[in-house]
């Protein structure tokens, strides 16, 4: 039996909570992660993983043993990477997921720069804007926009995103185009409701030093940053948004921005990457990338003056 593929084995049947999906994400048939899972248990005197008809868990030895092969298996990648050209040349399946907006506007046209730089390294991108369960769902890092709010995760800092309120040329012909935040009496407003929290924003207004949240009448509300643009562009009222996913819409005038001159505060961009995958040498150059990437004046995350 090798122990390190069967650690590998165990610890992704953990995150992932069943042995057809760890042999899935392993590429490996489901016969022999069972049997890996028998050898090593015969092995080590105890059983691991409680099996049910709905899922599979830990038992309390193998809780304390995933931690442990965790922390061993970070270990030998990160030695792997001293003593090779892999401190060089990573390798392997990198996965990552980030919003729509981000990864089609930002990130995905930048990547072949990426790719070039590390050919050996295989992306696996996925784009939503809900919250993932990095370690359940074997996702290696995640970039999100706003507050980092899980602290059980290394966050780090990529920008700060200028936003933008905007409404449509229809929109601002039927009800006017407010000179002043307190011209707002009388505007409507698409709401974004949070898929996974349920939490309803309203808008923010950036007043001298005084940050004003306004909450206008609304006939459509939307849980889709897409959703979110389109209801904004068919005429049912005034949105906030980062200004890179409004770049093409202002350019072609099916949107227009608004009260400049009282702009949202800027949104955070993170990173973010669970504890025990510090040292992927994947990880770490994905993120240093992503850090060039978003310091570079043209690539939209801050208006050019």
């Amino acid at each position: 039996m090798d122990r390190f593929n069967a650690m590998r084995v165990f610890t992704r049947i953990v995150e992932l909570g069943g042995f057809a999906k760890a042999a899935d994400s392993l590429q490996l048939p489901r016969a022999s992660v069972t049997v890996l899972i028998k050898q090593l248990e015969a092995h080590l005197g105890v059983q691991l993983l409680q099996r049910t008809t709905r899922q599979v868990s830990p038992t309390l030895d193998g809780a304390a043993y995933y931690q442990r092969c965790v922390q061993l298996l970070t270990d030998l990648e990160e030695t792997e990477a001293v003593f090779s050209t892999r401190r060089q040349n990573p390798r392997g399946t990198l996965s990552i997921d980030m919003p729509s907006g981000i990864g089609r506007l930002i990130v995905i046209p930048a990547l072949p720069a990426f790719t070039a730089r590390y050919p050996q390294i295989e992306l696996e991108i996925g784009l939503n804007d809900r919250t993932v369960d990095l370690i359940r769902e074997g996702v290696d890092c995640v970039l999100r926009g706003g507050p980092a709010l899980d602290e059980s995760l290394v966050a780090r800092p990529l920008a700060m995103m200028d936003q933008v309120t905007l409404a449509s040329p229809d929109y601002l012909e039927r009800f006017g185009v407010p000179a002043e935040w307190d011209d707002l009496a009388g505007h409507q407003m698409v709401e974004y409701v949070s898929s996974v929290s349920g939490k309803r924003f309203g808008l923010e207004f950036q007043v001298g030093a005084q940050l004003r949240e306004v909450n206008l009448p609304k006939r459509v509300a939307v849980n889709s940053a897409d959703g979110y643009f389109a209801a904004c562009e068919a005429g049912y009222g005034l949105i906030q948004a980062p200004h890179y996913h409004a770049r093409r819409q202002l350019a072609q005038g099916a949107l227009v921005e608004v009260l400049p001159q009282h702009a949202p505060p800027k949104m955070a961009l993170t990173a973010l990457y669970p504890p025990h995958r510090q040292l992927s040498q994947r990880v770490r150059v994905f993120i240093d990338w992503l850090v060039e990437l978003c310091a570079q004046p043209g690539i939209g995350l801050q208006r050019q003056a």
